[in-house]
């Protein structure tokens, strides 16, 4: 019988109080985070448990760092803290090789290939509006670093180039880790994870063609509603998927806690207690029917949030982008709970889902 650390004991019994008190659960801390590893580092968790606790629960501050270099991939989760110092080394290797490169053909590319010039030009003029101080007027965001590496991922990334929009996206990552190297690829790992879902030319088109689907097949009164104001008001939401909804919540740890969600194995997803059902301590897990591209339910849950006031006041075509658009402050929390809800009543109907949507989402 597996026993547990006292640190894992307490952090249980606080996170039970809390579903009780009908209170959103306690993230994992740095003493449960540590629990998971024995003493050479190697798990005593599996993949799916600590997955499956992330999704449900989130991350504390303390913990995203080096917890998020597991969900991206950045460090292989069958490893030892002596690999992932290897690990490291060869990140920040490459991660200088690639610049040296970069350095070396930078005046080819200014004076030869015109698709740099003005991605430089998109990036700097990005990069100018971009907030650089916090509250207390101290220095946040290294724009230099921002510049330097979205840069490197255009040359670097020709699958996702440099898509405006890109630099709030990196900001996250700056600001969640200290290394240089570990920001570049912590950013090219979770495009990569999430299958370039945020790049216009890659996934924005087909995300947006799937949530057409998603509402024609579960709220065919409000398909017909929208395709009756213009073919192009679903697709006036490509801001969503473009950003991954970072636009739309409270905090940066609201959308860090969101795009954990992301992360998680695709062979896994929890549907988290309703509002009504808080106070259970159950949860409810889908298994063997892995859900990609979650971000397709996070913007269809986004849309039911106005549904009712949509068709209630008649709205046009552009009033329903607005209020679309008025949609901010959100909780990552109980969006991701609602999102969850409707990938559970999508599933009752298994059996009458259109093939391109289960191939989408399985």
């Amino acid at each position: 019988m597996e026993t547990l650390s006292p640190q894992v004991s307490i952090s249980l019994i606080k996170s039970s109080i809390s579903s009780l008190l009908g209170t959103k659960k306690l993230p994992i801390d740095r003493n449960e985070w540590e629990g998971y590893f024995d003493e050479s580092g190697h798990l005593v968790k599996s993949k799916d448990f600590i997955s499956s606790n992330i999704l449900d629960r989130g991350l504390d501050p303390s913990v995203r760092p080096e917890a998020w270099k597991f969900l991206t991939g950045y460090y292989p989760w069958r490893s030892s803290w002596d690999e992932r110092l290897t690990v490291d080394g060869m990140r920040r290797k490459s991660y200088d090789d690639l610049c040296r490169m970069y350095e070396k053909i930078q005046p080819l590319l200014e004076t030869e290939h015109r698709g740099f010039m003005q991605a430089r030009s998109f990036i700097n003029s990005d990069l100018q509006r971009l907030y650089t101080r916090d509250l207390r007027g101290n220095a946040m965001v290294d724009k230099k670093q921002l510049e330097k590496i979205l840069l490197l991922s255009y040359v670097c990334n020709v699958k996702a180039e440099y898509q405006q929009g890109f630099h709030e996206m990196l900001l996250l990552f700056q600001l969640l880790v200290e290394k240089e190297h570990e920001i570049y690829w912590l950013f090219q790992f979770f495009l990569q994870k999430t299958e370039h879902g945020c790049v216009i030319h890659i996934g924005v088109g087909k995300n947006i063609l799937m949530l057409k689907a998603v509402i024609a097949f579960m709220d065919p009164l409000f398909a017909k509603y929208l395709d009756g104001r213009g073919s192009r008001v679903v697709q006036s939401l490509f801001p969503w998927f473009c950003l991954y909804f970072q636009r739309v919540f409270k905090s940066f740890d609201d959308v860090w806690r969101l795009w954990e969600s992301a992360l998680q194995p695709p062979a896994l997803i929890i549907l988290r207690a309703l509002p009504w059902e808080r106070g259970a301590l159950a949860e409810v897990f889908l298994t063997g029917k892995p859900c990609r591209n979650f971000q397709v339910f996070v913007a269809y849950t986004m849309l039911q949030m106005v549904r009712d006031h949509i068709l209630r006041e008649a709205m046009s075509g552009d009033d329903i982008l607005m209020v679309c658009n008025s949609l901010i402050d959100l909780d990552a929390d109980e969006l991701i709970s609602e999102a969850c809800s409707m990938y559970e009543h999508l599933m009752k109907y298994e059996d009458k889902i259109p093939g391109e949507l289960k191939e989408f989402f399985t």
